[in-house]
């Protein structure tokens, strides 16, 4: 029997890692300029160009018709999917989507970290063809990423802002409809107003402070630091500042609350307390939340138009899909709440009554 042959061992074949070390830029450069040429400059096309011959690199054709073929799905992203407040736009973003002849994916983003990793392993394996960000919290840095990582994918932003950031945005009018709903209270007569606040880190819970601010300015009141109460949109926060309410020793007799569920929270524990509203104190909320006109009193509240605001991220999103993906000027849509006058808010009691201690 004669000798075996040699065997050879087969090539490894090589990667998209082993261009972008030979062209000393980063695998998502590498595929810029692979797939969106004119992202990059004509340097770094050339290369990258080169480093592809040098290693013998290949696209691998099936991964390109899988990215071009539709998933005919969409990605939404949000926060807390146990918030209410989301229930009401996803709702309209499903109805918006199957209109259209798409599905929708929606995940939490609690993961920190994995924020970015986990919506690049979706937007990049073609389980949806773009994304619905409704969560301001991501950094700048991350979004960045993101646009790198998925360049010719989609991006709408809704609900929350993210400054400077690029992406097309569909929003409310926070800032406004806080001044709006402070301006409420002042109409009725209150001149001893207090805030209490979402999460410090929140885009939305720092707009809505900057319009509470705005409007007490404007009618020349004092702002006072002990009168703005912490809290992050929970109802158990608000629960929680109503303690706080009863220590001060001088007293608000109205509050603006930077969403229902606070308001919520905060009346409740009051009312626990013996305090009435509006006989003591008026509160007004902001979202309108289902729940608003049946609590005891109905609440005051500011109505964001979430419907429609998941109807318009939704319609122009897909008419990204569907059409050029990137505009020469971002898209920003800016969305007016509605104020929503119930029982909750009233005229402050007599100029005596107004400061004297409740119970």
């Amino acid at each position: 029997m004669g000798a075996l042959a040699h065997v050879q061992e087969p090539r490894k074949t090589p990667t998209i890692q082993d261009v972008a070390r030979f062209a000393k830029v980063s695998t998502a450069t590498v595929s810029r300029a692979l797939s969106a040429p004119g992202k990059v400059s004509e340097a770094t096309r050339a290369r990258v160009s080169e480093a592809v011959r040098v290693t013998g690199y290949t696209l691998n054709q099936t991964a390109r018709s899988l990215r071009r073929r539709s998933a005919k799905a969409i990605l939404v992203a949000l926060p807390d999917i146990r918030n209410p407040f989301f229930s009401s736009i996803l709702d309209a973003i499903e109805r918006e989507a199957a209109s259209r002849g798409y599905g929708v994916l929606v995940i939490n983003l609690y993961f920190g970290r994995q924020t970015i990793a986990r919506l690049q392993d979706f937007l990049l394996s073609n389980r949806a063809d773009g994304l619905l960000l409704l969560d301001g919290s991501i950094e700048a840095a991350q979004l960045q990423l993101l646009r790198d990582q998925a360049a010719v994918v989609p991006v709408v932003l809704a609900c929350e802002e993210i400054p400077k950031s690029g992406f097309h945005m569909v929003l409310t009018d926070n800032i406004e409809a806080a001044e709006r709903a402070t301006r409420h209270l002042i109409d009725l007569g209150h001149t001893r107003i207090g805030h209490l606040l979402g999460p410090e880190q929140n885009i939305v819970s720092r707009e809505r402070h900057s319009g509470f601010n705005r409007a007490l300015e404007k009618a020349g009141l004092v702002q006072r630091p002990d009168w703005c109460l912490r809290g992050n949109f929970e109802m158990e926060t608000g629960y929680a500042a109503a303690a706080q309410f009863l220590s001060l020793p001088d007293r608000p007799t109205a509050f603006f609350a930077a969403n229902d569920e606070s308001a919520i929270g905060f009346l409740s524990g009051l009312r626990q307390h013996g305090v009435s509203c509006p006989r003591d104190i008026s509160i007004i909320g902001f979202d309108d939340l289902g729940v608003t006109p049946h609590i005891d009193p109905p609440l005051t509240t500011m109505r964001q138009p979430r419907e429609m605001l998941g109807r318009m991220a939704a319609e122009a999103l897909i008419d990204m899909i569907e059409g050029p993906a990137n505009r020469e000027k971002p898209l920003r849509v800016v969305l007016r709440s509605e104020l929503v006058v119930r029982e909750s808010t009233g005229r402050p009691r007599t100029v005596n009554a107004e400061t004297a201690p409740l119970p």
